[in-house]
């Protein structure tokens, strides 16, 4: 399927601007793909270099300046691919940033754990770092029309937006499974470290029955009899991996608020449900308002992200158990969300939080109007 992802026009803007552009997402999201897309990517001037190929992590992984010199000469374009097998990458990146300034170089991860770990000191202020998701909602209203989109809600739900699960939809069920399985095992199961890799395993189940609740680190360990150290550990790998992640609560220090406690969602719903092995119809299911809790606070941080909005997102609730669904803090202002299947669902912000906050913009998100309000 070739649709212009949203975020192209961004990389290709910030070409030879003197930084590394890196661009991190899951496996299978078409990281590669939108390289090649890229103008600046598509000329003989192009260096591309797969780490998936053995012998291009032994051609860096000792790199000096001279060697790389003598590596790109001749090319304006270098692209290394799958960056995280190269060990120190984050060292060769800087090598290229600090000595080959006028070569652009774009690096890609997938499940990137250790090439962010490997990335943060050494690149500080010499890179521009991207995510990459599955296909988000605009994409797809843009590649056919708001209409059509529209109407695939329920199977989006269901099957999420791993490019090849919407351009194969017959085939949704078997590669979802084969995605759950494979990218997990490789990129996560088997990094150094991880010990029982079928405690991640059952870690992952219990998050996918928990989407729209709040989760008790406690609870977790206690249940999968690990500890507290672990399962933070755990959670944090598959954060970084691109297949969870984390939204904290809102607060300013009032006595009545929950502070401590995080909500955690799935990057991909057909992940999600391929983990608990549940492809039942979204009009059936008893869990479709999580369901369509997490898609919409998807595509809102997939927009944040493609648009450069710079927003941060937070739930609230205090000890009453008064909550707001989604918070957008951006600027110091805040944007309150609601977020209901049924659109006959009324909701108002609560007075809990407007006596601490004073009013803010409110919208009651629901699935028929959901696709105007998205882009917030």
């Amino acid at each position: 399927m070739n649709i212009t992802r949203q975020i192209e026009a961004c990389v290709e803007r910030d070409f030879l601007k003197g930084k590394i552009i890196v661009i991190l997402g899951a496996r299978q999201v078409g990281k590669s793909t939108l390289i090649k897309m890229l103008p600046s990517c598509t000329s003989q001037n192009t260096l591309w270099l797969d780490a998936e190929n053995a012998d291009v992590p032994i051609l860096l992984q000792n790199a000096n300046s001279e060697g790389l010199k003598h590596l790109v000469r001749n090319h304006q374009i270098v692209v290394i691919d799958e960056a995280q097998k190269i060990p120190n990458i984050g060292s060769v990146l800087k090598l290229f940033a600090d000595y080959c300034q006028d070569i652009q170089v774009v690096a890609s991860g997938s499940s990137a754990f250790e090439l962010r770990n490997s990335l943060n000191e050494p690149l500080t202020g010499r890179k521009y770092e991207y995510k990459l998701f599955p296909m988000s909602f605009n994409e797809m209203a843009n590649h056919t029309n708001v209409l059509q989109e529209t109407r695939m809600l329920p199977s989006r739900l269901v099957y999420g937006y791993y490019p090849e699960v919407v351009s194969k939809p017959n085939e949704a069920e078997r590669l979802l499974r084969f995605l759950s399985d494979s990218y997990l095992y490789k990129d996560i199961f088997l990094f150094k470290g991880i010990k029982k890799p079928e405690k991640m395993l059952e870690l992952l189940k219990l998050l996918a029955w928990q989407i729209g609740s709040e989760v008790n680190y406690n609870e977790l360990a206690n249940t999968l009899r690990i500890d507290n150290q672990t399962v933070e550990s755990y959670i944090e790998m598959l954060e970084q991996s691109f297949v969870i992640y984390k939204l904290h609560a809102y607060h300013t220090n009032q006595r009545n608020e929950l502070k401590k406690s995080k909500k955690i969602y799935f990057v991909d719903l057909g992940i999600r449900n391929a983990l608990i092995n549940d492809f039942r119809p979204a009009e059936t299911r008893n869990d479709v308002g999580n369901l369509f809790e997490n898609f919409i606070i998807n595509e809102m941080i997939k927009q944040n992200e493609y648009q450069q909005t710079y927003a941060n997102f937070y739930f609230w609730r205090n000890t009453d158990q008064r909550e707001i669904d989604l918070i957008i803090e951006k600027n110091n202002q805040l944007h309150t969300v609601e977020i209901k299947w049924n659109p006959n669902k009324k909701a108002k912000l609560t007075k809990s939080f407007t006596n601490i906050y004073g009013d803010t913009p409110f919208s009651l998100i629901h699935r028929e109007n959901f696709y105007r309000l998205i882009a917030l």
